[in-house]
């Protein structure tokens, strides 16, 4: 799924129109295929009856096609026009030739009764184009909807047409008017306020449909940002053939841990294991063996020279000795913040011709060295938070939060690695200026140590040979949809552990393939 302003969204269709598809061709295949996803939902559900809120622009256009062709499977429709009269509307017109009823906005009595026997509301009633405050006629229709539905004991299931009606499309900006989507249904490209705060608490689930734009389009290829989704990742992932053995797999190498941070290792380790690694190398300071060897039981182990538990500047040689056999390397999660360690990774640095991850206490240290960002291999992938973002650029986290994807990507051009800035709609950002988008912002996975299970999953893909952009991507979205089945399956956010987006890692992994 590509990730658009609205005038990119105005321009791809008037360079579709220019092009030969004209505007009304683009409205009837976006109504058929909002009908299609609609009736699909219907008939899981045992529906049949649906309302729509019909506005006078295009998303109301789009509503009115996908009630004629629901009308004819069927489904017994209505259309509350609001600043849309009947008469002189082809498209009012065609649907009530088949059948269809429609009220106006005067008569707000028939809507609630219509509502009170609808199992869907289609929300027509705004585009993508409006800017707040909302007028009130459009105000009052949304609010009056919105109030009766918040007193029925069961509410018709709410599609939304393009956006919720009163989203900005552009900023994320939400009216208190807006009616919270069940399913938001955009055409041909997610609109980038969607994927914003507050107007994401209003999206649901986020689907898109294609509208039968031409090949080639210069506006259209022009878009650099994609949304990550079930497809886009699924054909990403290796393929795992049944005359597949360890090797096919890779080794993924992780230097992590001290004594102050345990569990990082092991969380890291199990996490490239989880997604599909061969085999997994630890390397960590000798005096946690003891405590890791017998929870992982997969793993091989270098135990490298500590100084109080954390990796000793004399490690480097050890370390490279043991790199033979692996194709992927990640550095950083638990090191703690030892100078020691510090050297550890100026020394090892310059020497390791692997495809790199650099995580959490990792990133820290690399930031303190001159030029750093030239001494590693290849294209690396940098997972930073906002804090560790702030450590490596002279930033301010706040500067960092209000701008994300230009720092993420600027920074990624400047560095030539891939960057992952983690958070609320994690960025992962490509040194050639692509990015994607991780539809998911959740508490769930606001816990110590998540960190560390990302940073795992993007080394286990690396080492089955992903590039470090699709990696990332693929690694990013597995594990955000991981947090959220944790947060599904204890029916809250608050107490979802690291390892408990772990265990869930395996089921993402099932439901994508």
């Amino acid at each position: 799924m590509k990730l658009v302003t609205v005038n990119q969204m105005r321009a791809i269709e008037k360079e579709a129109d220019a092009n030969g598809v004209s505007y009304a061709q683009l409205m009837q295949n976006a109504g058929r295929g909002l009908a299609e996803l609609v009736h699909g939902v219907g008939q899981e559900n045992g529906w049949d009856r649906i309302t729509a809120l019909v506005g006078p622009g295009n998303n109301g256009g789009d509503a009115l096609v996908a009630l004629t062709w629901l009308a004819q499977a069927g489904w017994t429709t209505h259309a509350h026009l609001v600043k849309r009269e009947a008469g002189d509307d082809d498209l009012v017109m065609t649907y009530l030739s088949v059948g269809g009823e429609v009220t106006d906005s005067g008569d707000s009595q028939s809507l609630v009764e219509f509502l009170n026997e609808s199992d869907v509301l289609l929300d027509g009633l705004l585009g993508t184009g409006i800017k707040l405050p909302l007028k009130k006629e459009a105000a009052l229709v949304l609010e009056s909807a919105k109030n009766f539905m918040a007193e029925m004991e069961l509410p018709p299931f709410v599609v939304a047409v393009d956006c919720p009606s009163g989203i900005d499309c552009d900023s994320g900006e939400a009216a208190d008017e807006t009616i919270p989507a069940d399913l938001t249904i955009t055409m041909a490209a997610v609109k980038q306020g969607l994927l914003k705060l507050p107007a994401f608490e209003f999206v649901g689930e986020l689907q898109v449909v294609e509208i039968g734009l031409p090949d080639d389009l210069r506006s259209w290829n022009e878009v650099k940002v994609d949304v990550a989704d079930d497809d886009f990742v699924a054909a990403l992932l290796p393929e795992r053939t049944p005359a597949s053995h360890k090797g096919t797999f890779g080794t993924a190498f992780v230097v992590a841990g001290s004594t102050s941070y345990t569990g990082a290792a092991l969380l890291a380790g199990t996490a490239a294991y989880r997604i599909g690694t061969g085999l997994v190398t630890l390397a960590v300071p000798e005096p946690l063996h003891a405590a890791l060897a017998g929870h992982l039981l997969e793993a091989t182990w270098v135990l490298l020279p500590h100084e109080n538990g954390f990796i000793s500047e004399r490690a480097h040689e050890l370390l490279l000795e043991n790199l033979k056999r692996a194709t992927a390397i990640l550095i950083g999660p638990g090191l703690g913040s030892s100078a020691s360690t510090e050297k550890f990774i100026e020394g090892v640095l310059p020497s390791i011709n692997l495809p790199a991850v650099i995580d959490a206490d990792g990133l820290r240290h690399i930031a303190h060295l001159k030029d750093w960002h030239k001494k590693l291999f290849d294209v690396a992938v940098l997972t930073p938070h906002p804090g560790e973002m702030s450590a490596l650029t002279g930033l301010s986290t706040e500067k960092i939060q209000g701008n994300r994807e230009e720092v993420a990507v600027s920074y990624a051009k400047m560095w030539g690695h891939v960057v992952v800035l983690k958070g609320a709609f994690t960025i992962v950002a490509s040194p050639d200026g692509h990015r994607t988008i991780i539809p998911v912002a959740t508490p769930a996975l606001a816990r110590a140590g998540t960190g560390d299970v990302l940073a795992g999953l993007i080394v286990g893909l690396r080492a089955q040979g992903l590039s470090a952009y699709d990696a990332a991507i693929a690694g990013a979205y597995i594990h955000a949809r991981a947090g959220l089945l944790a947060a599904d399956a204890f029916g809250t956010t608050a107490s979802v552990l690291a390892s408990d987006v772990l265990d869930m890692v395996a089921d993402v992994i099932a439901e994508l393939e």
